[in-house]
């Protein structure tokens, strides 16, 4: 007779809730959020109460105010009539202003100084070498204040520097020529709105051409050279039937105190905008040169073997695949950057932080001035990130 098997137990055995590692872990969490939330509680209502002690409840009603305090500098018409919000806004803006020109800026001198750094001239690759080792080396504030102060050693605007006539340096700022818009300005921009839509047109067509066939392209720069084709086009011909020039350059013109014509920057702009950009240029410098470095030698070979100059080599080989290890860390500089315009305090632009001060100082709303100010810089910093990251999964590798 076969051995019998032994005898099943009857039900499942059930471990204690107490011993069981995933409820404890639930609990856990559970209670650490109570205590996070009882915590904050107790902060806000502390904060609370201080404030309404001091008659200084939190209100956003003050950006309906009258700011009654004058802006130096703004891309948008502002007087102390106007309200806090707009004064804000100016603030806004004025950063918004140094980020997008700063960061154009100094990507191309980071590109110029990362392929430097790589030179087979020795003059060109040593020079580059003291530059990023001397100005990443010395704090930005101090580079943005002696900047600044330079800019005040510039002679009285009767006697400035002239630069070939377009550009002249004294002691208010830089005064420089600037495009000017013409009475036949809308003609033109009729011209350029019809090659912006050429080139979407022409974009739109290539790409779903590309996905029927299966196979990589690119279609941007076609696009882009039509739009630009389409709107040259238009310029001459605007001026053929108009007679005048749809833009025209304005040349600044001393008079007796001052400029008449072109733009002049402030100095407080100027000492930024150039400490900003060569700061931040040495670290995008560095990002290229790593990126050069990380593709691999074989490619340079393969594109001397089909004849490409060092020029082409670079140009349609190398930075390509760089840009792939160049992204990432190249939008952190970025943020940075328009973060780092916040110094600007410092040599009295008026940024969005210069601004937040003082209307922090004159309502005593410090809790929602901040708040607007994180949310400003919190915005700007997510709109930046977002393109660059849209970017750099445009350019990534797919796997099959």
């Amino acid at each position: 007779m076969a051995a019998g098997s032994p005898p099943l137990p009857s039900g499942k055995v059930t471990i204690p809730f107490y011993r069981d590692t995933r409820i404890i872990a639930i609990i856990v969490q559970i209670v650490f959020a109570i205590a996070v939330a009882a915590l904050l509680w107790y902060l806000y209502s502390n904060m609370m109460n201080g404030l309404r002690q001091a008659n200084l409840l939190p209100t956003f009603a003050f950006l309906s105010v009258p700011a009654s305090f004058p802006i130096a500098e703004s891309v948008i018409p502002y007087d102390p009539s106007m309200t806090y919000g707009r004064a804000f806004l100016v603030g806004i803006l004025n950063t918004v202003r140094v980020a997008v020109i700063g960061i154009i800026l100094a990507t191309i001198l980071g590109l110029i100084l990362g392929i430097a750094r790589l030179s087979d001239n020795w003059l060109l690759r040593n020079v580059a070498l003291v530059y990023v080792e001397i100005v990443r080396n010395v704090p930005l504030l101090l580079q943005l204040i002696f900047w600044f102060s330079l800019t005040r050693l510039f002679p009285r605007i009767q006697e400035s520097i002239d630069v070939g006539g377009l550009l002249y340096l004294h002691n208010r700022g830089v005064t420089l020529a600037w495009p000017q818009a013409a009475s036949d300005f809308g003609a033109w921009m009729v011209w350029v709105y019809g090659g912006i839509v050429c080139g979407v047109v022409y974009y739109v067509i290539r790409r779903i051409q590309f996905a029927r066939r299966d196979r990589p392209g690119v279609a941007m720069p076609q696009a882009f050279l039509i739009a630009l084709g389409v709107a040259v086009i238009g310029f001459f011909t605007t001026y053929f039937v108009y007679g005048a020039w749809p833009v025209s350059l304005s040349i600044p013109e001393l008079q007796r105190f001052n400029f008449v014509g072109g733009v002049t920057v402030t100095n407080s702009f100027a000492a930024l905008l150039v400490g900003l950009v060569i700061y931040t240029a040495v670290f995008i410098g560095e990002i290229v040169r790593s990126g050069i470095l990380a593709v691999s030698k074989g490619q340079r070979e393969a594109a001397r073997a089909l004849g490409l100059t060092p020029g082409q080599t670079m140009r349609l080989v190398i930075l390509p695949q760089a840009l792939r290890v160049i992204i990432p860390p190249l939008t952190s500089q970025y943020l940075n950057l328009t973060k780092n315009s916040s110094l600007a305090v410092a040599i009295a632009y008026p940024d969005l932080f210069y601004v937040a001060s003082t209307i922090n100082n004159q309502t005593g709303q410090a809790v929602p001035v901040i708040l607007m100010l994180m949310a400003s810089y919190l915005s700007v910093s997510l709109l930046t990130s977002l393109f660059m990251n849209w970017y750099n999964r445009r350019i990534q590798l797919v796997e099959r």
